[in-house]
């Protein structure tokens, strides 16, 4: 079972239907603030569909295609990160992630992002790490930037959110470039 302690307040685990109520409870309060960058809040009402979130990933990460994590700060759920795909063929994944608003402004996601690019570089031999932002959501590309993630490119339109199309940046790190010290240490 996976399990990753990152610092003294931030740690991963993988997810468990134990979980769901807190997960939901989460993705609940924090909706409206959600809403404005992921596409899936409208299908997510219930425990249940929360349950049913927690399985799909947990089935991924049984048969080595992807890896979801919930993100603990101070033991609390705070959001998921995940290996939204792993491609073992080119040696790549693509990374993902939420968390709740009351989170916000305390570093966590730049800690858990530098950990699993990290984490797949060095524990699971990847090549290539890449994390997509819609072009508005300044502060997830600034978690990018601030890692030395390298801007490869616009995918136009790319996802749809509930009434209108958002283009996606994309941001790609290779293994040759965290070895080599490119990025800033973030702590």
């Amino acid at each position: 079972m996976f399990g990753y302690q990152i610092d003294g307040e931030v740690s991963l685990k993988l997810p468990e239907l134990r979980d769901a109520e807190t997960v939901f409870k989460l993705t609940d309060q924090s909706r409206q603030y959600l809403r404005k960058w992921l596409p899936w809040l409208d299908g997510t009402t219930s425990v249940e569909d929360t349950k049913n979130f927690i399985r799909a990933p947990l089935k991924d990460y049984a048969e080595n295609k992807g890896m979801t994590a919930f993100v603990l700060f101070n033991g609390e759920i705070c959001g998921t990160v995940s290996y939204n795909s792993i491609d073992w063929t080119n040696r790549a994944v693509h990374i993902g992630y939420w968390f709740g608003e009351p989170y916000q402004g305390h570093g966590i996601m730049t800690k858990v992002v530098k950990a699993m690019t990290d984490y797949a570089f060095k524990q699971l031999n990847m090549n290539r790490v890449e994390i997509r932002a819609a072009t508005n959501n300044s502060k997830s590309r600034a978690i990018l930037e601030r890692l030395g993630f390298k801007e490869e490119g616009i995918i136009r339109q790319s996802e749809w959110l509930y009434d209108h199309f958002v283009d996606h940046v994309v941001y790609g790190m290779l293994a040759s470039e965290w070895k080599t010290g490119k990025k800033p240490d973030i702590r």
